[in-house]
């Protein structure tokens, strides 16, 4: 999950997998799945570097438990 700051200041999480699409209207509005929306104050940019970011370390994640896994 990814953190934003929705317009009024609040963060809240997202599951990035639930995203259906991200829309510039001129503030960003993430869509999701289910049709509902947030308007966050990240940019497009922002969110897919945090959504990058977090891949990331899952991936880091699971090949760190695959080693150790291999090496017991």
């Amino acid at each position: 999950m990814i953190v934003l700051t929705k317009m009024n200041h609040d963060k809240f999480l997202v599951n990035h997998l639930q995203i259906e699409c991200i829309e510039l209207i001129p503030e960003t509005k993430i869509v999701m799945m289910n049709r509902s929306y947030y308007l966050v104050r990240e940019t497009a940019d922002e969110i897919v570097r945090k959504i990058a970011e977090y891949n990331a370390k899952v991936q880091d994640i699971a090949r760190t438990v695959r080693v150790t896994a291999q090496q017991s």
